[in-house]
């Protein structure tokens, strides 16, 4: 990580859902809008939308003690975008890779389809071979082999652009992971949902360097003079 912000001494406590202003409380993505010098908002210029809408999603699935531990990953997003395609299409292949053997049937068949059109996605923008798979996604499909026969059967039949998916079908992806993550039958789902997000900042921020950024750190007095109610 080359970002150097840090949390200030005394901030809100996350809680789910978007916030009139500090003193009703703070999510994820509107403790990253302070942090940027932006107006309070979940949804803020400094972050990649479609990484400002998992965190959303993550922020407002897991509980409220797993919560807190978000609070460390909020200065890596401050700064962390770029409009390149391949990030959508990472974002999404990440949420599908993490979440397609553990959510329930009903959500693997659509998330296989994502999966496939995200490595399709990225295949065709690297200039690589049509139908080539990543090891990584070649493993976790053949983990749900009834999910991918049939995703492919439609993928085959429905016409696709890598638009459309960019522009719909990658935050589509994402909202399926993480709601089918958080209701997931497995031992910790606010875990996996946690590390899905840290992972996924740290894969972005590889490519994708967050600028230096110095935030304030101050008594909460002074968060109170400078968000006013």
């Amino acid at each position: 990580m080359t970002n150097h912000t840090r949390i200030p001494d005394f901030v809100p406590t996350l809680s789910p859902g978007r916030h009139r202003n500090p003193r009703k409380g703070a999510c994820f993505m509107e403790m990253a809008s302070y942090l940027a010098g932006e107006r309070w908002s979940d949804h803020p210029r400094c972050t990649h939308p479609l990484l400002a809408a998992m965190a959303r999603e993550i922020n407002d699935r897991v509980g409220d003690d797993v919560r807190q531990e978000l609070l460390p990953l909020i200065p890596s997003v401050v700064g962390l975008d770029d409009r390149d395609p391949r990030v959508d299409a990472w974002i999404a292949r990440e949420a599908a890779l993490t979440a397609l053997t553990v959510v329930a049937m009903s959500r693997q068949r659509a998330l296989a389809v994502g999966l496939l059109r995200s490595e399709a996605v990225l295949a065709d923008l690297d200039g690589l071979a049509p139908g080539r798979l990543t090891e990584r996604a070649r493993a976790t499909l053949d983990m749900v082999p009834d999910a991918e026969r049939w995703a492919r059967d439609f993928i085959g039949s429905a016409a696709g652009r890598r638009d459309a998916f960019l522009g719909r079908g990658a935050p589509a992806v994402v909202l399926q992971a993480v709601s089918g993550i958080a209701q997931a039958c497995v031992p910790d789902p606010d875990r996996l949902l946690v590390d899905l997000l840290s992972r996924t900042i740290v894969r972005l921020s590889r490519t994708v360097p967050a600028p230096h950024t110095e935030v304030w750190s101050g008594s909460s007095s002074t968060w109170d003079e400078l968000v006013p109610g």
